[in-house]
């Protein structure tokens, strides 16, 4: 999310592009050139999610599956090791495939409201419904990392801007929707798993934030809750 700028008058705000989480392996992106030889604590999870042998000993071709997947996601170092941080990627992106189409399933987001975006913390999911009706989504969506975390409660969109630029950070926000002292929908072209997290923005894929800017307005509600995991 970024400071708006109106005729007049400027909203200051934060962007949702922020650096990507290293885990404590004493590695950098730089450093990390080789796989590691090492089994990780999650090993047999992250084994089993990537559909390889389940044996909890770390072989060339575990090593190389889990790297593709922290290079994929921006999780570093990404030397194939089954650490916290890839395996808490996996078991969100887990929790969230379980979902299927009821996302509104324990009635937090309000059906009384007509057409309002919904905005899961907990399970990282976005959608907009019209009443119970599912409108479009879930899917899956990069809120606010720990100490810049997305604001919960019941919002309206107040502002919006197609090609929007962060005068904070000088950084794209493309099909922005403002709807918190700053904290807007907007695409990024980084993966919605991306570690820790947004800068309090509610950071889309292209396709979804402008399928929301074809569904939304000006005047439309918000509903966030719950609490990213992590914050």
């Amino acid at each position: 999310m970024g400071d708006i700028r109106r005729r007049g008058a400027v909203a200051l705000g934060i962007t949702g592009l922020v650096a990507p989480l290293t885990i404590a392996l004493g590695a950098t992106p730089a450093q990390a050139a080789s796989c590691t030889t090492q089994a990780g604590p999650y090993q047999k999870k992250v084994e089993k999610f990537l559909g390889r042998p389940v044996d909890g000993r770390q072989s060339t071709a575990d090593c190389k599956a889990i790297r593709a997947f922290q290079t994929k996601h921006g999780i570093t170092p990404n030397i194939g090791y089954a650490g916290s941080v890839t395996w808490g990627v996996m078991d969100l992106m887990n929790k969230q495939k379980a979902v299927g189409s009821n996302p509104n399933r324990d009635g937090k987001c309000p059906t009384n409201k007509g057409r309002i975006a919904c905005v899961n913390l907990t399970l990282q999911l976005s959608w907009i419904q019209d009443g119970s009706r599912l409108v479009y989504g879930p899917v899956p969506v990069r809120t606010g990392r720990d100490g810049y975390e997305t604001r919960t409660g019941l919002k309206k969109i107040y502002w919006r801007d197609i090609d929007h630029v962060s005068n904070i950070y000088n950084v794209p926000m493309p099909y922005s929707q403002f709807f918190d002292g700053g904290q807007a929908f907007h695409s990024v072209n980084l993966s919605m798993w991306n570690p820790p997290g947004s800068h309090g923005c509610t950071n889309m894929t292209p396709k979804d934030a402008k399928k929301y800017w074809s569904l939304l307005k000006t005047g439309d509600d918000v509903f966030v809750y719950g609490r990213k995991p992590g914050t």
